[in-house]
C-alpha cells in the first residue's frame, strides 16, 4: 500500500508523489472515522455485498440468492468470503494497493453506482484495526478461466502479490482472512463475530452465514438473515402484519409500541417503520433512529431522519438512495435526505389524522403521552392544529381540560403569560368565575390564542391585572373609610416595591391578599430604574418627566379574611408597618416568582418583628 519513492533530490519544479504513513492513516481511522473497532465486519461485509452486486449486473439471469457470503470465526483467524466478481491481477495491483480507490468505479460499474453500498474505497484499511496482516485471495468472474489471485497487506505499509492456479480458488469470488492481534479478542471471538454479523447484516439481501468451526449452533450454515425484512414479508391478515411489525419494533428498540406506522418511500427505495413511543418523552429530547441502506445497517442514532418535533417516535428503516458519510456511520446532508425527511414527517401527520378521524381512543392515549410534540407540530401546522387543536389538554382554572370543552364554559377564554401568573391568581379568578388557562408552557399561549380558528363563537384575551381586579368586589363605603389610615401607611411602606394596596372581597375568604404583578410589569420597572440611575442630571429629569410611568404592583386586601379586618384596624404604626409587610411578603411567597433580595430580607424582618411583638404583649 506504498506509493513508488520519489527521487531524493528532483529538479526544481518536478513533481512529487504523497507519502503515506500507513500506521498514521490507521491511527486517524481508529481514533476519528470510525466510532469503534467492531466496523472492520460491516467494511468486509459491505465489500462482499457490492461485489455480489457486480456480479448479478455481470449476469443478470442469476437469481438474487444464487450467491452469498460465509463468514467463519474461530478465534485464531476471521474469514469472510464471497461469491462476487472477484479481481483479476490488474485489479489488485489498481485497488488494493491504491489508498482512495474503489473498484466500484471502473469497468464499467460507475453508471450504476447507486446499487454500491460503498462510496469509499478506505474500508478495507479497517481490517488494520483488529489485525496487522490481511490476506486477500480472489477470483475474477469477468474473464474466463481467470487464474486465482492472492494479496496480503501489513501494516507497516507493503504487500505482496502473487498468481495461483485456478485450483487455489475453483470459483469466482474474494476470500478476506484476518489473524486477529492478541488486542483485539474483543472483537474477533466467534461469538462476537456472529453477533455482529447479526447486527449489522440482518437485512441484507443476500444469504449470509456463519460458522465458528464448532459444529453446534453457529456450526456451518447457520445463518446470519433467515428472514427478509418484516415489511417485505407476506402474511394472512392486516391484523397479522400489524402484530408481526410491532413485535419486530419491540424487539429492536426493547418497548412495545402505542402504535406501528408503516414507511414507503418507493422515490427512494425505503421502507420501515415508526414506533411510536408509549410514554412521555422530555421536550426536544431527540431519539437516533436506526437506519439502513441496502440492507447493511448504517446507524442505530440517525436523528436527521426526522424533524426535531418527532420525538414521539422511533424509526427502522432500510433505504437505496440515501447517501453515507465517509465512517459510514451517519447520513451524508444533502437534497436527496431533506426531501426524504420531509416525506416522513408527512407520513406521521397522515397516521395522526386517521387516529383523529376513525380511533378516537388511540389518540386519547397518543395525546395523553406526546401532547407536547403534537403542540409543537400544532403552531406551524394549519392542518393538525384544526384537527388537533379541541382535543389538546390544557391547564385550566377548571383543571386539566380540552380547550373546547373549556370554551363552552366560558364565553371569554383568557390566558396568562407565565406559569406562576396563573398559580398565583387561579382560585381566585375561579371563584370569581373567570375561565383563565395557564399560557406559560411552550406553545400553549400560542396555541389558545388560535382558537378562534377552530371555534369562531369564542374570545381569548391575555389575563392582565385590571381585568382580575374588576371582577373582584369592592368594600362599602363605610368600611373604605374606616380602613383609610391603614391603607395609606401600607402604601408609603410597600411603595419602596412600586406597589400599591387596595382592599376589596373575593373568594375564597382563607386567601388573606392577593399580589398582582406581571412578569413584563417587573421587567419594566427594572428597566425604568436602571435608566434613571444611568441619565441623572437636567436631561434625565427632563426624560424622567415624559417617560410613560411603568405599571405597578397591586397589593389586594382580601376584606372577608378575618386576618384582614383585624389588621385594618391597628393604630400603632410601627405594628401597622410590620403587619403591612408580613401581607406582602406572604402574597409575594404565594404567587411563586423568584424573590428579590429586599423581598426577602422583609419576609424575615417582618416575622422577627411580629414575634417580638407577640413577645412584648405577653408578658
Amino acid at each position: 500500500m506504498t506509493l513508488p519513492d520519489t527521487p531524493l533530490s528532483p529538479a526544481a519544479g518536478a513533481d512529487r508523489t504523497f507519502q503515506v504513513d500507513l500506521r498514521g492513516l490507521v491511527d486517524l481511522l481508529s481514533h476519528h472515522l470510525y466510532s469503534s473497532p467492531r466496523v472492520y465486519l460491516r467494511e468486509l461485509m459491505q465489500n462482499a455485498v457490492d461485489a455480489l452486486t457486480a456480479r448479478h449486473a455481470l449476469e443478470p439471469p442469476a437469481p438474487a440468492d444464487a450467491f452469498g457470503i460465509r463468514l467463519y470465526a474461530d478465534g485464531s483467524v476471521v474469514r469472510v468470503e464471497d461469491d462476487g466478481v472477484g479481481l483479476t491481477e490488474a485489479d489488485v495491483h489498481t485497488f488494493l494497493a491504491t489508498i482512495g480507490r474503489s473498484s466500484k468505479r471502473a469497468e464499467g460499474i460507475a453508471e450504476q453506482r447507486a446499487d454500491f453500498i460503498g462510496q469509499f474505497g478506505i474500508g478495507l484499511l479497517s481490517c488494520f484495526l483488529v489485525a496487522d496482516e490481511i490476506h486477500v485471495l480472489s477470483r475474477s468472474a469477468r474473464t474466463p478461466d481467470a487464474p486465482a489471485v492472492e494479496w496480503r497487506g501489513r501494516g507497516d505499509g507493503s504487500y505482496t502479490v502473487r498468481t495461483l492456479p485456478a485450483t487455489a480458488r475453483p470459483r469466482p469470488g474474494t476470500t478476506v482472512t484476518l489473524t486477529p492481534r492478541a488486542d483485539a479478542g474483543e472483537w474477533t471471538r466467534p461469538a462476537q463475530v456472529h453477533a455482529l454479523a447479526r447486527h449489522f447484516g440482518s437485512l441484507l439481501r443476500h444469504p449470509v452465514t456463519f460458522d465458528d468451526g464448532t459444529g453446534g449452533a453457529g456450526g456451518p450454515g447457520a445463518s446470519v438473515n433467515p428472514e427478509p425484512a418484516p415489511w417485505a414479508r407476506t402474511y394472512p391478515t392486516p391484523g397479522a402484519r400489524s402484530r408481526a411489525l410491532a413485535a419486530y419494533g419491540a424487539d429492536v428498540f426493547g418497548f412495545t409500541p402505542l402504535d406501528t406506522i408503516e414507511l414507503d418511500l418507493p422515490a427512494v427505495g425505503l421502507k420501515g417503520i415508526a414506533c411510536v413511543l408509549p410514554e412521555t418523552v422530555p421536550a426536544g429530547r431527540r431519539h437516533g433512529h436506526r437506519v439502513h441502506v441496502k440492507g447493511m445497517l448504517l446507524s442505530e442514532q440517525a436523528e436527521e431522519i426526522l424533524p426535531e418535533w418527532a420525538f414521539f417516535v422511533r424509526c427502522v428503516v432500510d433505504a437505496e438512495s440515501l447517501r453515507p458519510t465517509a465512517s459510514r456511520e451517519s447520513l451524508y446532508e444533502d437534497d436527496t435526505l431533506a426531501a426524504v425527511r420531509d416525506a416522513l414527517a408527512d407520513r406521521l401527520r397522515a397516521w395522526i389524522a386517521r387516529a383523529a378521524a376513525s380511533d378516537p381512543d388511540l389518540l386519547a392515549r397518543f395525546l395523553q403521552a406526546h401532547h407536547l410534540a403534537v403542540k409543537s407540530l400544532a403552531v406551524h401546522d394549519d392542518e393538525i392544529l384544526r384537527m388537533l387543536l379541541p382535543w389538546l389538554p390544557f391547564e385550566t382554572t377548571d383543571g386539566h381540560t380540552t380547550l373546547d370543552e373549556f370554551a363552552r364554559t366560558h364565553r371569554t377564554v383568557l390566558v396568562t403569560s407565565s406559569v406562576e401568573e396563573f398559580r398565583q391568581v387561579a382560585a381566585i379568578a375561579s371563584a370569581a368565575g373567570l375561565g383563565v388557562v395557564n399560557g406559560g408552557y411552550t406553545y400553549d399561549r400560542e396555541l389558545v390564542h388560535r382558537l378562534p380558528e377552530i371555534r369562531p363563537d369564542a374570545a381569548v384575551a391575555d389575563l392582565d391585572p385590571e381585568t382580575l381586579t374588576a371582577h373582584l368586589d369592592p368594600v362599602d363605603r363605610e368600611t373604605e373609610l374606616a380602613a383609610a389610615a391603614y391603607l395609606a401607611r401600607a402604601r408609603d411602606v410597600l411603595a419602596v416595591f412600586d406597589c400599591d394596596v387596595a382592599l376589596r372581597t373575593f373568594q375564597p375568604a382563607s386567601a388573606p391578599a392577593l399580589l398582582v404583578d406581571s412578569r413584563e410589569a417587573r421587567h419594566e420597572r427594572t428597566r425604568s430604574q436602571l435608566a434613571r440611575e444611568q441619565e441623572g442630571g437636567l436631561w434625565g429629569d427632563i426624560l424622567g418627566a415624559l417617560r410613560q410611568e411603568a405599571p405597578r404592583a397591586q397589593l389586594i386586601l382580601n376584606q372577608l379574611n378575618p386576618l384582614v379586618r383585624t389588621a385594618v384596624t391597628i393604630d400603632e404604626p410601627e405594628l401597622a408597618r410590620t403587619s403591612a409587610e408580613a401581607l406582602y411578603g406572604q402574597a409575594a411567597m404565594l404567587s411563586r416568582r423568584p424573590l428579590r433580595p429586599s423581598e426577602s430580607s422583609l419576609i424575615n424582618r417582618s416575622f422577627l418583628d411580629l414575634l417580638a411583638h407577640a413577645l412584648r404583649k405577653d408578658s
